[in-house]
């Protein structure tokens, strides 16, 4: 299920482009020494922000398979990607409450003065905060995330993500131009299709069909008592 991420992240990067497009390139150096580097650091800030917030999501997921309901939640979380993903643009509409908008202009203060900062754990410290910018793609892995119902797996997921993201963004990064929207309106098209097949694999994961990684019912003999745990196979 990683493949998934990475892909998802990439494709994402193309929607993502008009709100991290303009901190992207925003995010320079003071030599031809620290120029990359500066570039790669604030980028790493942001997929470890996914990582930490794969790694929350997958506890919640870990207890509800402790719960014994890991099938019909890995049922519920396959059809809520495949719905997430033909409406991701419409999660980004989150940015107009009046709550959730006063805390991302405070994100980006706090953005705007690392980046003044110019120094490298600033770019860091930039970057970590930029993964807590609201995005329509980013709720869609952590929904994912919390399908694997495992904190490490989840954490692990949401890095690859943010690998994704990284090469168009580094892109921005180092030409300082903002792809066309037609252009990136094909790739974003893909994204439906992306979803389709995530929400199926999850789907097959619950349905326990003999589908690599599906969980299934394993039952534990303790003297005259039998207990039923939800067990899951590594992908």
């Amino acid at each position: 299920m990683l493949w998934t991420a990475v892909v998802l992240g990439f494709l994402g990067s193309f929607h993502c482009i008009g709100m991290c497009g303009p901190i992207a390139m925003a995010v320079g150096g003071s030599s031809s020494k620290t120029f990359l580097w500066k570039k790669i650091i604030y980028n790493l800030g942001r997929a470890l922000t996914y990582s930490i917030l794969g790694l929350i999501i997958g506890l919640l997921g870990f207890s509800l398979s402790l719960a014994g309901v890991q099938q019909g939640v890995s049922i519920a979380i396959g059809i809520t990607i495949v719905a997430f993903s033909l409406s991701y643009k419409k999660a980004d509409r989150f940015l107009t409450i009046p709550a959730l908008s006063s805390a991302v202009a405070w994100i980006k203060r706090r953005l705007g003065s690392g980046l003044k900062a110019g120094s490298m754990s600033a770019f860091f410290t930039s970057g970590v905060f930029n993964g807590l910018l609201p995005c329509g793609m980013v709720y869609m892995a952590l929904v994912a995330a919390l399908g694997l119902q495992d904190p490490l797996i989840g954490a692990a997921y949401m890095f690859f993500f943010g690998l994704g993201t990284i090469p168009m963004l580094l892109f921005l990064m180092l030409s300082g131009t903002i792809l066309s929207v037609p252009l990136r309106l094909k790739f974003q098209r893909a994204i439906p299709y992306l979803g389709l097949i995530i929400g199926i694999l999850f789907v097959f994961r619950g349905l326990g069909l003999g589908f690599h990684g599906s969980p299934q019912i394993q039952a534990f003999d303790y003297g005259n008592q039998t207990v039923e745990i939800t067990m899951c196979s590594e992908d």
